[in-house]
């Protein structure tokens, strides 16, 4: 009888793969499929928080929605399918087409009011302006 040491490390990536495949399943069960892993930026100065979100196949401005709640970015749309082929006539399929989601939390709160977005070359750029915090203004004093 062989003998070898105990590992408390190696249990933990078969419970990672099955932890990965029941959140991925999960996903799809939600109808947002975990294919399109898209990449995604997000950097701020003074004024404003920009995202660079990779959207490649996007056809319409009606095929992706934007919503901002209090500091959560969510894009969500359809990439529509470019070919008429039958799942028989297909050998490969790497591009993403459905629908998708993505919420990112921005590091600073914004005003969606003066939000813009443009979508160019498979890139959407959101920009959105900081919520101001005027924490210099002076305190009128009343006296009595």
């Amino acid at each position: 009888m062989n003998l070898s040491p105990f590992d408390p490390f190696r249990q933990l990536d078969s419970w990672k793969t099955g932890l990965d495949k029941i959140l991925n399943d999960a996903k799809t069960g939600f109808g947002f499929l975990s294919e399109f892993n898209s990449r995604v930026d997000v950097f701020e100065n003074e004024k404003e928080v920009v995202v660079h979100y990779d959207i490649p196949g996007l056809e319409s401005k009606e095929d992706v929605h934007i919503h901002i709640d209090d500091n959560l970015l969510t894009i969500h749309g359809i990439i529509k399918n470019i070919t008429d082929l039958r799942e028989d006539q297909m050998h490969r399929k790497e591009r993403f087409s459905g629908k998708f989601q993505r919420s990112i939390t921005l590091p600073s709160l914004v005003n969606a009011e003066g939000t813009t977005a443009t979508y160019k070359n498979g890139v959407l750029e959101v920009r959105m302006p900081k919520v101001i915090k005027d924490t210099h203004k002076p305190i009128d004093i009343q006296f009595q």
